[in-house]
């Protein structure tokens, strides 16, 4: 419930920063409602400088969670994508997206892009192309150079505005930017978030007119431990009696488990060519809700247009880089100071400032991927990503926990027992909370000395390694059931003398701590195609790939690489039943079976190394 809050309160109410009335005492306050082309009226609040010598550029946000406070004299404490930018002059514009708070119409979650709208089709790019045309020709004093922003749902409304874009939109910044909801936040290759389930409350819920307070509420689960209950509540179907028949997406969710039109269409990356605008896509390489969607972004957009287009990963969770704190930590551990006031200063505002004030012209001083290494501490510049200079190397998954560059052994394997009434849990530090965020960086020693978590590891490193680039596992594994899901871990063993850190919690020591660099699952039904599902054949070997995102990170001198491989992943992934049916969300008590899975040993990661 407080991370439901928190990222509510992120893009929308209170502010993050202590300002002393600053947005009030030098900014004018207006709430318009801006007519789409098919006579739905948008609610739009606009904050434009009361020094009203000069022009200036319009910064769009447009959003689901409400363009609050509501009222011309009530102001937000801080506006815009940043305090620098508030505090050297911008016009900042909210906007209710369509069907949401003070807004008319019919909100659909993920709202497909129509190619080639004719007459009074709409989608977002439709929404926001009309609303900027109003307002570059509406609101006194702008210099007609529009540029959007916006983190996690506004940053995927963020990506939308690249389509079919209006000729004022110059600049454009997705951050954590959804890019579909199969595989971002709801979804990890088809695995099913359990840590999203309390978010279904948010998104599913229609109004029926506008409205400046909340219309749904988050179900009431009479328990703190999120990890008992989702245990004690069995089957997805047995959540059906928290969202009745009137949450639309439970019931979307629920009706489409497969990879099929309804996601499809839904999704937006596919669409992402040709683009115009220029384009900076942020990130954070611990962000636990959307890495897929901007690491796919950067990508489509470079291989399909010619615009400027470049990216910035912190070591940041979801959303820190537009926060202020001066020591950055996730979790246990520590990275460094004010690298998100830095960010703010340095490359946020001089992005928007070179493309809506300065037209372009001149030089601008950032590089075509900007990665903060996690290991070393500091950050890379990069002329491209992945980069040039890096090689594919393979490790192979060895017998007695070795993970080798050599295949000594390859038709032996390793085997554990899961046990969907003992699952794995995601971390040793479970609150009750919306999509956990610390997890990422946690100690994995818990789950190293699990049975049912099969350990790989490295000898102690020689020299420093650097990781850039994707990371592949092309597992060969069997089960004894006729499903089963793949979750593997790429884990930084650190050394016995490492030091601890102010943040890192009293019960822990950074002496042999388990970082987990990355991780990502894969539910075996879907190994070949997320839209037709198929079950595994008991006891024969089979092919699973798992792809994990994007890292910068050197394992130094002294600390191991190691690999885990485990089957449950809770409560942050829902239960796979092990044995095959059509559909997940209808699985009974009994489909839920104790199975034996075995890794052989000519499975493989392969790294992406710098060279």
């Amino acid at each position: 419930m407080r991370q439901i809050i928190f990222l509510i309160a992120l893009f929308v109410a209170t502010s993050v920063w202590a300002q002393e009335d600053y947005a009030k005492n030098h900014y004018n306050k207006m709430e318009t409602t801006i007519t789409m082309r098919d006579g739905i009226k948008l609610h739009t609040t606009v904050y434009a400088p009361k020094d009203t010598s000069k022009e200036y550029p319009i910064l769009l946000q447009r959003t689901p969670y409400s363009c609050r406070p509501y009222g011309e004299d009530q102001f937000r404490s801080r506006i815009g994508p940043n305090e620098f930018m508030m505090k050297e002059g911008n016009i900042i514009v909210y906007q209710d997206v369509r069907g949401r708070w003070n807004s008319e119409g019919v909100y659909d979650n993920m709202r497909a892009y129509i190619p080639n709208k004719k007459g009074k089709q709409v989608d977002e790019a439709s929404d926001t192309y009309d609303t900027i045309d109003w307002l570059v020709k509406n609101v006194p004093n702008n210099n007609g150079n529009v540029g959007v922003w916006g983190i996690s749902y506004p940053g995927f409304y963020a990506t939308y505005s690249l389509l079919d874009a209006h000729p004022a939109l110059k600049a454009v910044s997705p951050q954590a930017c959804i890019g579909d909801f199969y595989f971002d936040d709801f979804h990890h290759n088809g695995a099913y978030l359990l840590s999203y389930w309390r978010a279904t409350a948010v998104f599913g819920y229609e109004k029926t007119e506008p409205t400046t307070k909340s219309w749904y509420s988050f179900p009431d689960l009479g328990s703190k431990d999120q990890y008992q209950f989702f245990l004690d509540a069995g089957p997805l179907s047995n959540l059906d009696k928290y969202y009745d028949e009137d949450n639309v997406f439970w019931q979307q969710l629920k009706e489409h488990p497969n990879y099929d039109e309804f996601w499809r269409s839904r999704g937006i990356i596919q669409h992402l060519k040709d683009i115009k605008p220029a384009v900076m896509v942020v990130g954070g390489l611990f962000d636990a809700e959307d890495l897929y969607g901007p690491f796919e972004t950067y990508e489509k957009i470079e291989q399909n247009s010619s615009n400027y287009n470049t990216m910035i990963f912190g070591p940041w969770s979801h959303g820190d880089w537009a926060r202020t704190k001066e020591r950055q930590a996730i979790g246990n551990v520590y990275f460094g100071t004010n690298l998100s006031r830095d960010f703010q200063r340095d490359v946020e505002s001089k992005f928007f400032n070179h493309f809506l004030k300065n037209d372009g012209n001149g030089t601008l001083d950032l590089p075509e991927a900007k990665m903060f290494d996690t290991g070393t501490r500091e950050w890379r510049n990069f002329t491209e990503w992945p980069p040039k200079n890096a090689e594919k190397k393979t490790y192979w998954l060895q017998s007695d926990q070795r993970l080798n560059e050599v295949a000594e052994k390859m038709y032996s394997h390793e085997e554990f027992v899961s046990d969907p009434k003992k699952p794995v849990p995601y971390s040793e530090d479970i609150k009750m909370v919306f999509t956990p965020r610390k997890y990422m960086a946690d100690d994995q020693r818990f789950a190293a000395r699990r049975p049912d978590v099969l350990v790989f590891e490295t000898s102690v490193l020689k020299e420093d390694i650097t990781l850039t680039g994707e990371i592949l596992a092309k597992l060969n594994v069997s089960t004894t059931g006729t499903d089963a899901d793949w979750v593997v871990k790429l884990v930084d063993v650190y050394p016995n003398d490492a030091e601890d850190y102010p943040e890192t919690q009293e019960y822990l020591k950074m002496a042999n701590y388990h970082l987990m660099v990355r991780s990502e699952v894969m539910r075996g039904r879907f190994r070949n195609d997320f839209s037709k599902p198929e079950p595994f054949v008991p006891g024969e070997k089979t092919k699973v790939e798992v792809k994990l995102q994007d890292v910068c990170h050197t394992f130094k001198k002294g600390h191991k690489i190691q690999i885990q491989v485990q089957s449950t992943w809770f409560p942050l992934i829902d239960l796979n039943p092990q044995t095959f049916v059509p559909n997940i969300f209808e699985a009974k008590k009994e489909d839920f079976k104790k199975q034996t899975h075995k890794v052989y040993n000519d499975s493989t990661v392969e790294f992406t190394v710098l060279e």
